[in-house]
């Protein structure tokens, strides 16, 4: 006896699910436009190279995951190199997902101030260039007033003025896979070792934070 088989269309009907599956997991990979617990939130910071960002904002409580890649430039999914050429536009950003319910976006926006300096025009200490510029990339009208009112707050409490961009977000490109957790997975390295390291220090001080311990 023959065993049965699949009729056409319920293997194309199959194939068409599986295609529209792996371009969703590709699309939410390149371009996160959603955090994938609709409790959780989404912000996107600039301020200065994103290996430093990332070390510092991931150590915060209710931060679930932060993503260093490209925003506020021109070309469709640009690469490290052409960044660093500044032929793009894009800024080194990390894209944070964090729990409103643990940290605020307005808590997380004193963090973003104090892990940089937003009175440098794009540069932060010897890294130079617009890619390093400091700009916050809101998500909804909320964050863009949250943002505005942080910032002209922060200009009556400093000397120099404040430079940041405040601009609506449009899109995130994710950084090539060895930028992720780059101050983790290379602590040794001279950068990481002399530029982060004593930046991180001094963040946790000030925040009375300390590394949590899923992200050593």
């Amino acid at each position: 006896m023959r065993p049965r088989q699949c009729p056409t269309f319920v293997l194309l009907l199959l194939a068409g699910l599986l295609v529209g599956c792996l371009n969703a997991r590709e699309e939410s990979v390149n371009d996160p436009g959603a955090a994938p617990d609709p409790a959780w939130k989404l912000a996107t910071f600039g301020g200065g190279c994103f290996w430093c960002t990332e070390a510092l904002l991931e150590t915060l409580d209710g931060v679930k995951d932060v993503v260093s890649g490209y925003s506020g430039g021109h070309k469709e999914n640009p690469t490290y190199q052409e960044v660093c050429a500044e032929t793009t536009g894009h800024a080194e950003v990390v894209q944070v997902t964090f729990d409103p319910e643990t940290v605020t976006y307005r808590e997380l926006l004193a963090y973003f101030w104090q892990a940089h300096d937003p009175t440098t025009l794009n540069r932060q200490g010897n890294d130079v260039g617009t890619r390093y510029r400091s700009i916050i990339l809101y998500h909804d009208p909320e964050q863009k007033k949250a943002a505005e009112e942080s910032r002209a707050v922060l200009a009556t409490e400093l000397e120099d003025p404040v430079v940041t961009e405040i601009v609506p977000f449009e899109k995130f490109h994710v950084a090539e896979d060895y930028h992720q957790d780059y101050f983790r997975k290379n602590p040794s390295q001279s950068y990481c070792f002399f530029v982060i390291r004593p930046k991180l220090s001094k963040f946790l001080k000030e925040t009375s934070g300390k590394p949590r311990d899923d992200r050593k």
